[in-house]
């Protein structure tokens, strides 16, 4: 991680604000030499003697709050404290957070309330049908907007600011299905997916492509919108095919991924039709119970990689917040490593000069693994195929393919 070089962060936060305090009311005169230097505002500004302020945008109430913001914010705090603890008190990264409520207007106006507040960063925003509308607003402000999560397939190519610490669909999804393909050699599936949500779209969109290419039959490809609750007809579709299906691959958020999961089970899908369901979390097997048993899910990181500090990252998180991280508290976690090394690197708080490092970032040592940005801003690391699967057994997820 970058903490054995964050160090340096204390003497760029006293050289910028050094400059900032010689120089601000001499530049101010010369762009405004007839105004009236207007007061200071109440808002604490983005660069000052206190470091750096960061924006984040987290759904913290609403459906997506427990699954994705709050872990979130779990992630980012952390490695908050961690960073801010090896510089001299009060040279640091400090907060401003906007409730982004889990909508897509929520969304978009938290990033704007953070872009008129002058921040150079804004972390957050996980729900890819969000980013899609909200990042663009902070792209053309010409501030950074970085996902720890949103996997969709191509939206950091939306502007030269936004970035994604999460692998895309494109990327993790067909290493999980070559590895569980291998494993359980199925030859006819059925999907079903969230035709209204931009990850759950993209990510049966990978599926589909996968599937072709490998010459498996796709009994039904079969649809749903995000707040439905009932699937009953869709799951009575899936357990009247004949042939019937060897796996049924589910591409849904949180709430929508448990409720198919149950009444999947309940309409009488046997244990013999293997549900393989990306993004799978504790979360959501607690809240399936019994029917998320023998469940596989793909995800790109997981408490049990020996990438470097990824160890102590769990330990700390346990120790904090009384149990294991979900995978969006550890992205977030290196998200705002990653971002951090690249304000180092840019010796900068300009949030172009950020951006630039940002892109630049290269084979850099996070708990994901080494971490680097493909020329879109989508995140690439060296561990995409480690403990990639993983299935539910006795409630718990142990890797795939391992007695």
């Amino acid at each position: 991680m970058i903490t054995r070089r964050i160090a340096t962060f204390a003497f760029i936060f006293a050289i910028v604000a050094l400059a900032i305090g010689l120089s601000s009311c001499e530049r101010i005169q010369d762009m405004m030499p007839d105004a009236e230097i207007p007061p200071m505002e109440e808002e604490t500004p983005p660069m000052t003697t206190h470091g750096i302020t960061i924006g984040v945008a987290l759904g913290l109430t609403g459906a997506n709050a427990e699954p994705y913001g709050i872990p979130m914010q779990e992630g980012l705090e952390l490695a908050r404290e961690e960073i801010n603890m090896t510089l001299p008190p009060g040279m640091g990264i400090n907060f401003i957070t906007e409730d982004a409520l889990s909508t897509v207007e929520g969304a978009k106006a938290a990033v704007q309330t953070l872009v008129d507040k002058g921040v150079p960063a804004i972390v957050g925003i996980g729900i890819s049908t969000h980013l899609k509308e909200a990042f663009p607003i902070a792209n053309d402000a010409g501030v950074i907007a970085f996902s720890p999560i949103s996997s969709a397939e191509g939206l950091s190519a939306l502007g030269d600011y936004i970035f994604r610490a999460g692998l895309a669909t494109n990327i993790l999804t067909p290493v999980g299905m070559e590895i569980t393909q291998a494993e359980l050699g199925y030859a006819k599936v059925a999907t079903i997916y969230d035709d209204a949500d931009e990850y759950s779209t993209s990510n049966n969109k990978v599926i589909v492509k996968e599937l072709e290419a490998n010459d498996v039959e796709i009994l039904t490809q079969e649809t749903f919108q995000t707040d439905d609750t009932d699937f009953t007809t869709q799951l009575t579709n899936i357990m009247n095919l004949d042939p019937q299906p060897e796996a049924l691959f589910i591409s849904a958020l949180s709430t929508e991924m448990v409720e198919v999961i149950k009444q999947g089970r309940a309409a009488g899908i046997p244990d013999s039709v293997h549900f393989i369901v990306p993004d799978l979390t504790i979360t959501e097997i607690q809240a399936a119970g019994d029917a998320a048993e023998g469940a596989i899910t793909i995800s790109g990181w997981s408490a049990g990689s020996d990438a470097p500090g990824n160890d102590a990252f769990v330990q700390h998180y346990q120790a904090k917040y009384g149990s294991e991280p979900l995978p969006w508290a550890a992205q977030a976690y290196a998200t705002l490593h990653i971002l951090a090394n690249a304000i180092m690197e840019a010796e900068s708080t300009d949030a172009a000069a950020i951006r630039d490092a940002l892109a630049q970032t290269k084979d850099l040592d996070t708990i994901l693994g080494k971490f680097s940005f493909d020329e879109n801003g989508e995140a690439m690391y060296d561990r995409v195929r480690e403990r990639v699967a993983h299935i539910v057994k006795d409630g718990q997820l142990q890797p795939f393919g391992e007695e």
